[in-house]
């Protein structure tokens, strides 16, 4: 699943809250100052795919007469660009080494500037990063289509994309994600 902006709060939140959770990492900053790093991290690596897919479509746009002579089809165009770029913009496709890639980034972070501290194997602390991130999008995809159901039986009909679903929605999807222990 592609990270977007709106899961880093969630996915931070959850990072460090199975950070603080292991007996192996001694926490030396606030939570909040921990939290706020991670999700920094996120935002960086999910920037570098909004750049590149913002080329892809920039060069797309410019053969936009030539795909559709071609009667080319744009999704796969848009995919081939997309692999064919990624490392210009330093993105990884496979998101499980993406995910171990932020989970590497983060740690480093954490470590080097006395976030935290561990006497275990980096590996550990890597991969309990990496699992974090792996348990939110799992999770997510059903706390997403649990809160999404809730909404439809509201006597009250909400109209998607009016500030009443998205606030409602927003409600159900954080009760759903605490629910699942993801923040």
């Amino acid at each position: 699943m592609k990270l977007k902006k709106q899961h880093s709060p969630y996915i931070a939140r959850k990072v460090t809250k199975d950070l603080i959770n292991a007996p192996f990492v001694e926490i030396r900053k606030e939570k909040s100052s921990i939290t706020m790093e991670c999700e920094r991290i996120l935002n960086e690596d999910i920037q570098k795919e909004i750049e590149l897919d913002e080329a892809v479509n920039t060069i797309l746009e410019d053969q936009e007469d030539e795909i559709e002579f071609y009667k080319a089809d744009f999704r796969q165009l848009f995919w081939m660009t997309k692999k064919r770029l990624a490392n210009e913009y330093g993105v990884n496709l496979n998101f499980e080494d993406r995910f171990s890639n932020i989970a590497h980034a983060i740690m480093d972070f954490l470590y080097e500037e006395d976030f935290i501290h561990f006497e275990v194997n980096d590996n550990q602390v890597k991969n309990l990063i990496a699992n974090s991130i792996n348990e939110f999008i799992k999770g997510y995809d059903e706390a997403d289509t649990i809160a999404y159901e809730k909404i439809k039986t509201y006597k009250r009909k909400l109209i998607p994309g009016t500030e009443d679903y998205d606030l409602v929605f927003q409600r159900l999807y954080e009760e759903e994600l605490v629910k699942k222990g993801l923040i």
